[in-house]
């Protein structure tokens, strides 16, 4: 018997909600890469991957403030010690209950940068067949420019932070951090006993109401659209 890991306080960490929202988002932004790369017929599902985005987006935004208490953006830490300490590699593990200093800093850069892309969408055109659904209320120059960093600077600025992401879990695993199991299940052995995140039926019909709350929202949004779209 491994008495060290007899000694491990198993907790959940990650509610349902915060992890489907991890996993639906990881869908979301392949399809979105893939779709808009192949164009075409495949930009309908550019569209609808694009507003799931922003409903996932606008829920994690209000889960950030009343979901579980490790999702909960006061629980991150991004004193800049912490991040030059994390850089350093001597963050202790309690600090690493949630997100450390560096993930809850990746955290929020990958939530802008995708939230710039998928604005920058709204209001971009191909000048092919597709337009987004607020082209129409902008200027000339700034569907341009939303187009132009659509297609490029915000494309590859996504990708390179999904390579990164990617990177980053693979050096955890390496170090022993079962991060990717967490994500999955929701649970962390700790080496010191936190208090768990609140994950029964009532978060999670709540959090169910929030996310058709998002969605109607950005339907809303590409309602504006104009006749046609």
């Amino acid at each position: 018997m491994n008495l060290y890991a007899s000694h491990l306080h198993r907790t959940r960490i990650w509610d349902l909600p915060t992890r489907l929202f991890h996993w639906a988002l990881v869908v979301c932004v392949v399809g979105l890469v893939v779709s808009g790369n192949i164009g075409g017929s495949a930009m309908v599902w550019h569209f609808r991957f694009g507003q799931a985005v922003i409903s996932l987006l606008l829920f994690r935004l209000v889960w950030g403030l009343i979901g579980g208490r490790w999702s909960r953006f006061s629980y991150f830490n991004l004193r800049p010690g912490a991040i030059i300490e994390d850089l350093r590699g001597r963050i202790d593990a309690r600090r690493r209950t949630g997100h450390s200093p560096l993930g809850a800093l990746a955290v929020l850069a990958f939530a802008l940068v995708l939230t710039v892309q998928v604005a920058s969408g709204l209001i971009s055109d191909d000048e092919i067949a597709f337009a987004g659904p607020l082209s129409h209320l902008v200027s000339s120059a700034s569907v341009s420019a939303a187009s132009a960093y659509h297609k490029n600077i915000g494309k590859l600025l996504l990708i390179a932070l999904v390579l990164l992401h990617l990177l980053a879990i693979i050096w955890h695993t390496f170090k022993g951090h079962a991060i990717v199991g967490a994500m999955v299940h929701g649970d962390k052995p700790l080496e010191q006993a936190e208090p768990p995140a609140r994950d029964d039926a009532t978060s999670r019909l709540i959090a169910l109401a929030v996310l058709l709350g998002c969605f109607g929202l950005s339907s809303w949004v590409f309602s504006l659209a104009p006749a046609g779209f």
